[in-house]
């Protein structure tokens, strides 16, 4: 690279100077010899910007006019890559084998690292990749030392999708903020879902899997179940609803599978292996293509739970582990302003945790400027300028590097497979210089894995009877279907109670009635039989003084008579 004149790519503007180093096809006969002579101009820049004191990631050698520059390599300081990265560029310019390389030097380091295959193409790192001329002329030219090799892999798989030792979580642990972006929630409906893991911890039932979590939200939408829903903050039946129905459509996808126990302990992935080089754990998603939302979100969640469980350390001299998040435009599609802020959160802190993160995408655009800027490695693969779009975005992304004798919009066009622009932090945390890089060889296959010799190291990981056989333990599920139960055999038996009080009431006052009757009755019988002796004491009355009367005249007229006789006798008138 000369270092004539040159165009300041940060800023914007070009200066007149010669055109910069373009990449080409690597030389035949461009091969490292010991008697080269020093780089010179930019190469020299390049080559002291990457001279670091402590241990470094090899990565490749500068580019200039062309050829590689074996004596100025391009090297990663370990101690730096808890700072984050970024590995970006158009599809087909060598994003994954840039991973694969970077992923070979941090185990060689003896660095856990956690990576997505969502092709499968990474699994090859558990074989030794095969020599071809072409392969060993392109090392020699960068000053690679080449020699076929195997890592220590862990495969992975989502809930046992596909060939790998299960990975599962709790729906308790997933949380309702990752969740809400797997269901595709609005803020309104994330925060009621919030609300709806909030009563089932306050209620005591675990939400283990999504079982659990559909019946806890059709208990809170059923009668018995809707007074409790007002208590926990008002959220409507409506909100209840769409979140019920997002739910059925994410086991329609087969999504159980995810959610589970026994759940996935996430410090099982800092590993090493006996001989001292970091376990590779690649997580094996050919088959969830189409659930990317679903996927990149339980990706986001295994860093989460990173996040929570290790404890502080500071600055390493090298990282614990490096997390490679493929396909990172998924993670913040349509992400809420809540789960993008968490996200940040994680990505800032985390590096005190001794762990490093490394997005790789298409774009830089893909990634929320607030994340972007806590990325302190780029490796920046070719772009494509086909649409007025692909444009902006090309200039946006010449904006993010630091100032360097590049016109970065040629070179990010211009680059070849394999090769890729580069700017790190140094160890005094200073951008190093920009480097049009080619890229190391892989040492391992670059083709997937058999499929024998996948199942052969899932067989004989140490993680497999841990994990290989789902549970199904006591939850929300069963507890609230015995609730349920408890509260229809209490309404039974409560309608029971009515029934049989209603009966007895009904009887009482039948008993009532009939006694009131019966009193009637002989109150009535009481009454005629008082009439009827009222009549015969009348009729008893009225009948006695006529007697008396008739005796009366009888003996007032027969003495009388006895009188007159008795008068003529003494008087003798009577007549003879």
């Amino acid at each position: 690279m000369s270092d004539a004149a040159v165009s300041e790519g940060s800023a914007g503007e070009t200066a007149p100077a010669p055109a910069p180093p373009t990449p080409a096809a690597p030389s035949p006969a461009a091969e490292p010899a010991p008697t080269q002579a020093a780089p010179t101009g930019y190469a020299a820049t390049v080559a002291a910007g990457y001279a670091f004191d402590g241990a470094t990631l090899p990565l490749g050698a500068l580019v200039d006019h062309g050829a590689p520059v074996p004596g100025a390599q391009v090297t990663l300081p370990l101690g730096m890559l808890n700072r984050h990265g970024l590995v970006a560029g158009a599809t087909g310019t060598g994003k994954t084998r840039t991973l694969q390389v970077l992923a070979e030097g941090l185990s060689q380091a003896g660095v856990a690292v956690f990576l997505t295959d969502i092709k499968g193409d990474l699994s090859g790192l558990l074989a030794a990749g095969e020599p071809s001329e072409r392969l060993l002329e392109r090392t020699r030219g960068i000053g690679q030392d080449w020699a076929p090799a195997a890592f220590p892999v862990e495969l992975f798989s989502l809930g046992g999708i596909g060939r790998g030792v299960p990975i599962r979580t709790t729906v308790t642990d997933f949380g309702p903020l990752l969740l809400g972006k797997v269901l595709g929630l609005n803020e309104t409906q994330e925060s009621s879902l919030q609300l709806i893991f909030h009563w089932a911890d306050a209620q005591g039932l675990a939400l283990i899997d999504l079982k659990d979590l559909r019946s806890t939200v059709a208990y809170l939408t059923s009668e018995d179940g809707k007074p409790e829903l007002k208590e926990i903050g008002g959220i409507s039946t409506a909100t209840a609803g769409v979140i019920l129905r997002e739910i059925s459509a994410l086991q329609a996808q087969g999504a159980d599978v995810f959610f589970g126990e026994p759940a996935f302990e996430t410090t099982d992935l800092l590993r090493t292996g006996a001989d001292g080089r970091g376990i590779v754990s690649a997580l094996q998603l050919p088959d969830l293509q189409d659930r990317p939302a679903l996927f990149s979100t339980f990706v986001m969640w295994l860093l989460a739970d990173l996040f929570g469980s290790l404890p502080e350390v500071g600055d390493l001299d090298k990282p614990k582990l490096v997390f490679f998040f493929d396909e990172a435009h998924l993670l913040f599609t349509g992400a809420s302003e809540e789960f993008l802020r968490q996200v940040t959160q994680t990505v800032r802190l985390i590096r005190s945790k001794g762990v490093g993160i490394f997005f790789v995408t298409q774009t830089p655009q893909d990634v929320p400027a607030d994340v972007l800027g806590q990325l302190g490695a780029r490796v920046q693969h070719a772009l494509r300028a086909f649409t007025p779009k692909d444009a902006d975005a090309l200039r946006q992304t010449v904006r993010t590097f630091p100032t360097s004798p590049y016109d970065l919009e040629e070179v990010l066009t211009t680059l070849g497979t394999g090769e890729a622009v580069v700017t790190v932090l140094s160890e005094k945390g200073a951008p190093t210089p920009v480097a049009a890089t080619r890229i190391r060889a892989p040492r391992s296959s670059m083709d997937p894995a058999t499929t024998g010799a996948a199942e052969q190291v899932v067989a004989a990981s140490p993680l497999h009877g841990r994990y290989a056989e789902a549970v199904d333990p006591e939850s929300a599920h069963e507890l609230l279907a015995a609730r349920v139960a408890q509260q229809e055999a209490a309404a039974h038996a409560a309608a029971a109670r009515a029934e049989a009080d209603r009966l007895a009431e009904t009887q009482a006052k039948d008993a009532e009635r009939a006694a009131d009757a019966r009193a009637r009755e002989l109150k009535e019988l009481q009454a005629k039989i008082e009439r009827d002796e009222s009549r015969t004491r009348e009729a008893t009355r009225r009948s006695a003084p006529r007697r008396t009367s008739a005796f009366d005249s009888f003996v007032r007229s027969a003495g009388t008579q006895l009188g007159r006789e008795i008068t003529r006798s003494i008087f003798w008138t009577r007549r003879r």
